[in-house]
């Protein structure tokens, strides 16, 4: 930007978008100066690529439009599906009816057994109910 750019010469694109061609840099920084504007290098060719424009506009365009592509991209959420030993064969069906359909529309699934009192003794019960998933 301004008196950052290295280089002797540079292709010149006024602030109306309009290309003046091979110019100076000490021209191309006045002309820049003249409309109260900053000279910002736009591309690292030969010769370098630079831009009369508002620098501060343009970094604010910059972080809205990365801010609008965060925006949309979809966050993939973990969706918990809890279970215990003594699940009956209905509930069974609409959990894993659940899950898959977690799964279908893209987020990631985790599946939680939860044990109570002496349910603790009888583990293998649970992980019986984990393989059949």
């Amino acid at each position: 930007m301004n008196e950052n750019i290295e280089a002797s010469e540079v292709r010149l694109i006024d602030e109306n978008g309009e290309q003046v061609g091979i110019v100076p840099i000490g021209e191309a920084i006045s002309r820049a100066e003249s409309v109260s504007l900053d000279l910002v290098q736009i591309a690292d060719s030969d010769p370098i690529v630079c831009k009369i424009m508002d620098y501060g506009k343009k970094i604010f365009e910059e972080k809205k439009q990365k801010a609008a592509q965060r925006k949309k991209q979809k966050q993939t959420q973990v969706k918990e599906i809890k279970l215990r030993p003594g699940t009956e064969e209905g509930d069974y069906q609409v959990k894993l009816r659940n899950l898959i359909r977690f799964l279908e529309a893209g987020d990631k699934a985790k599946v939680t057994i939860r044990y109570r009192g002496r349910e603790m003794a009888h583990q293998e019960i649970g992980m019986k109910l984990l393989e059949r998933i």
